[in-house]
């Protein structure tokens, strides 16, 4: 396994591998190329991908606001599932955030992702309960 920021050129197997990982997403929307070129251009590094022989099975999506890191579409294919690629992922995105100096990392899962949410106990994250997320969506694509 090798974990290294991925190019425009793989955004095509990301969203296959978004796809068959379960994970939502609006490449009609948010998720569409043109923007997530903008968003690699400016953080190459937070753009993470897990390979095996050459083979994306993973991805992770750091963001830093200034003040905290997020971690956003953590994915494995589920053929990868339980080798220590989200793990990894996590460690190498936390990494990224840590070289831009955030000292909290927060991370969004939906509620659904019970394989997600464990692997993030797993590695240290707590659930806040006394957080509710808001969102504001110019359409329901974004």
């Amino acid at each position: 396994m090798r974990i290294e920021p991925f190019t425009i050129e793989l955004y095509d197997a990301v969203i296959r591998l978004w796809e068959e990982a379960g994970l939502s997403h609006r490449p009609k929307g948010r998720d569409q190329k043109s923007l997530v070129e903008k968003e690699i251009a400016a953080n190459p590094d937070l753009f993470l991908g897990a390979f095996e022989d050459n083979r994306l099975v993973g991805t992770i999506i750091g963001t830093f606001d200034g003040r905290k890191g997020w971690i956003n579409r953590l994915a494995v294919h589920p053929d990868y599932r339980g080798k220590g690629y989200g793990k990894e992922l996590v460690a190498a995105c936390e990494d990224a955030l840590k070289r831009r100096g955030a000292e909290i990392i927060c991370a969004l899962v939906e509620d659904y992702s019970t394989e997600s949410l464990a692997l993030f106990g797993r590695v240290g994250y707590l659930v806040g309960d006394d957080i509710v997320y808001l969102s504001k969506r110019e359409s329901p694509d974004t």
